[in-house]
């Protein structure tokens, strides 16, 4: 493996990182590159591609190999999101991540934001519903006015919700009611991550 070209092994640790996506539910790019390089016999992290080259490998393998179950397949998570997002409506839910941008893979983690006055009347809301989750953070890279890290972006930690579905996993992630106005960035490219509310799901729905 050491004698490949650098070039084509980062080409093919991008595809292996998106067979992963698309297959095996992974969500997260800094993870499935890491485990496409280990299970391919590459120790040099400079050969990793970058997260925009396995979005464009992972949009390639659903269009040649999952052509007909993909379609369906996101569809089933954007009901699935659309239903979790009426039933959670008082906190303002807005989809984001691969179940938007239509990138999904199978049993693709859900990523959907809410907007809440304080965690605990999330979590009261949750409890009282009786729906089992687990809890934990997430770092999201946001632009404001604030710090910036040294990519120029600032970071806020957010509590996380995780329900588990037969579609699987659903993450939600708890802001306070005006980060509304304040854009998370995609971690493909650092652009600014679309969100999109409940009417704006339905009709997304609708198109189909």
């Amino acid at each position: 493996m050491a004698r490949e070209n650098p070039q084509h092994l980062r080409q093919l640790i991008a595809q292996q990182a998106a067979r992963l996506m698309a297959e095996d539910g992974v969500s997260d790019f800094a993870y499935a590159k890491k485990k496409a390089g280990r299970q391919l016999g590459v120790v040099d992290n400079s050969i990793l591609p970058s997260n925009v080259e396995i979005e464009e490998e992972l949009k390639l393998y659903n269009a040649l190999f999952l052509s007909e179950e993909q379609p369906g397949n996101l569809r089933d998570l954007r009901v699935n999101a659309l239903f979790t997002m009426q039933l959670l409506e008082k906190f303002n839910p807005h989809l984001t991540g691969a179940v938007l941008d239509g990138t999904a893979g199978i049993m693709s983690e859900t990523h959907i934001h809410l907007f809440a006055d304080s965690v605990k009347e999330v979590e009261m809301f949750l409890l009282n519903q009786k729906i089992p989750f687990t809890v934990n953070e997430k770092s999201y890279r946001i632009m404001n006015d604030g710090k910036r890290d040294k990519k120029g972006d600032s970071r806020k930690t957010v509590p996380v919700f995780t329900l588990e579905t037969e579609k699987g996993l659903i993450k939600l992630s708890v802001f306070d009611i005006d980060d509304i106005r304040v854009a998370t960035k995609r971690a493909a490219d650092g652009s600014n991550a679309d969100r999109s509310n409940i009417a704006t799901v339905k009709l997304l729905l609708s198109q189909v």
